[in-house]
């Protein structure tokens, strides 16, 4: 899997916990389209490097979708 085909996601819940992931620009849009739903309740399944998170998604304040983070260094031309 390509690295530009991830994104990080910052995900914020009613009690101020906070939880960050490196997802695939894919999950993130599921995630978008699933709290566009009117927050009917259910739960959601992201799938991140580190492993596999099921929210609630009645308890979700915010998402932040982070761009594309710049790469420091040289390149080739």
């Amino acid at each position: 899997m390509a690295e530009q085909d991830r994104i990080r996601i910052e995900i914020g819940f009613d009690g101020g916990q906070v939880m960050s992931a490196h997802v695939q620009m894919s999950v993130a849009d599921e995630l978008e389209h699933s709290l566009d739903g009117g927050g009917s309740g259910g739960t959601v399944q992201i799938e991140a490097e580190d492993g596999r998170y099921t929210i609630p998604l009645t308890r979700i304040v915010y998402v932040k979708r982070y761009s594309r983070e710049g790469r420091v260094g040289f390149s080739g031309s």
